[in-house]
């Protein structure tokens, strides 16, 4: 089946099986190997990816389910100068990472989450993480990245709210 959609900006035509996930579309067909494929059972959160701006997760849908859609991986979030989008700078420097399998999923889930919850308290980003499994940390440095992440975010939207 073709399916035609956008990813990370750019239009993107595929002739896939019609039982091909998105997930595998993408790092099988697109070479996009930074979606992680954990679980394949949409409990671990590594193959999220942002589905026109929100976060789902790309192991339990099917590709053709998406005609139209923009679909945003972690490959397409940086600057085109490579500057780090707000969130992955702030993993970076709160260290809310370690063997970085989860990253990738957690980055884009975070971006989600502090785009409707720009405020989020610690117990907050602790619930709405719900889904996004991490097995090597404690969660302590990335609930922190996240809240740091959320406040760059928002820093450019007040400056240009105050202009």
């Amino acid at each position: 089946m073709q399916v035609q959609f956008k990813v990370n900006g750019k239009a993107v035509n595929l002739d896939v099986p019609p039982n091909t996930l998105l997930v595998h579309a993408l790092r099988e067909h697109l070479q996009l190997t930074g979606t992680h494929v954990g679980c394949d059972t949409a409990q671990c959160g590594a193959c999220t990816v942002l589905l026109n701006g929100r976060a789902i997760k790309s192991c339990n849908t099917l590709a053709v389910q998406h005609q139209g859609a923009e679909v945003t991986t972690i490959e397409g979030i940086a600057a085109a100068d490579g500057t780090m989008h707000p969130m992955q700078a702030a993993f970076k420097e709160c260290h809310g990472l370690q063997c970085g399998f989860c990253t990738p999923g957690m980055v884009m889930s975070a971006i989600d989450l502090c785009t409707s919850h720009p405020s989020a308290s610690e117990t907050e980003v602790r619930e709405l993480l719900d889904g996004n499994m991490c097995r090597c940390t404690g969660y302590q440095n990335i609930v922190k990245a996240i809240q740091m992440g959320g406040q760059s975010m928002a820093a450019p939207a007040k400056s240009n709210a105050t202009a």
